[in-house]
């Protein structure tokens, strides 16, 4: 018959994080809407409303201050879950409820990427043809660019002067695209390989391939900077450059974040399991770290084909 212990679910006390985490994201969010706000440029750097400009400079620092609270807030109370679980706090209810709960998780992340991969195909396929279909004398949108990749209109759009850029290049499949898909997929390799070595309870090939993880990581955010730089500078391809930059960036750019994100937990396992923190039986941590990945690997894959290929 189980102990009581082990039917009991541990409740942690109460604590002031969410509250400070809080007060971090409204910062940061306010912050962020004082700079827009007060930076609006128009294309000829003239500024649309001066008299908003006073707001871009405190706008910036309550940007850095709300991160910096998120930051150290997330710290101290993963901190404390480290604390926890290493005080054996956590049983059997627990780590079921954790694997759920990261389940749930990257099901929230699968909807985030659908509604962009949506975004996608919705102005690939039904609003560029519809806009470009419409009879010259009663659209605003004139001379549209309906083949894909496109870059909108030209002429005159809500009384700005917009051109296509004469010098606008889409993004190949081939070059750095290619090598950080090869990156991801090795680093998902490794990062299987350091779980069977925690399963064996090998703590070299563990602490190996999870270094190896993390290395293919930086080196595909790497990339991926070089990527970035080669469009704005050599080939025309900017977040202003129609329907197509506007969906490559938040595309790739959000998987360059969950990217980041993912890398900096792998550093963060990396470091518990240098400290002998995990066992074969109880390491639930790395694994939720470990199916994060996965997760990242796939997207990427989407990417690349719907993205970077067709």
């Amino acid at each position: 018959m189980a102990s009581h212990s082990e039917n009991h679910y541990f409740v942690p006390h109460g604590s002031v994080y969410p509250a400070l985490i809080s007060v971090g994201l409204l910062s940061m969010a306010s912050g962020f809407v004082f700079n827009v706000t007060g930076s609006d440029l128009r294309g000829d750097g003239s500024l649309r409303n001066p008299t908003l400009d006073y707001l871009a400079t405190p706008g910036k620092y309550m940007m850095y201050l709300g991160l910096f609270i998120i930051l150290f807030m997330m710290f101290k109370w993963l901190s404390d879950v480290v604390t926890e679980s290493m005080t054996g706090q956590y049983k059997k209810w627990e780590d079921k409820s954790f694997r759920i709960g990261m389940i749930v998780f990257i099901c929230s992340e699968v909807a985030f990427f659908a509604a962009f991969f949506g975004a996608l195909f919705y102005m690939r396929i039904l609003a560029v043809p519809d806009l470009a279909s419409y009879a010259p004398d009663i659209t605003p949108y004139k001379d549209f660019l309906s083949t894909w990749p496109s870059q909108g209109p030209g002429g005159v759009v809500l009384g700005e002067t917009y051109k296509p850029n004469p010098d606008f290049h889409p993004m190949t499949w081939s070059g750095l695209p290619l090598i950080n898909t090869l990156l991801l997929l090795s680093s998902g390799a490794t990062i299987t390989w350091a779980h069977w070595g925690l399963i064996k309870n090998n703590r070299r090939q563990l602490i190996i391939g999870l270094f190896l993880t993390i290395a293919l990581g930086v080196t595909f955010l790497c990339c991926q900077a070089a990527e970035y730089h080669h469009a704005y500078t050599e080939m025309g391809l900017t977040l202003k450059s129609g329907a197509y930059g506007a969906t490559f960036f938040m595309l790739t750019g959000f998987h360059g974040f969950h990217v980041t994100v993912g890398t900096l937990m792998l550093i963060v396992i990396w470091l518990r399991s240098i400290k002998g923190h995990f066992t074969p039986e109880h390491h639930f941590g790395f694994e939720g770290v470990a199916w994060y990945w996965h997760f990242v690997d796939v997207v990427w894959l989407g990417l690349y084909i719907f993205v970077y290929m067709l």
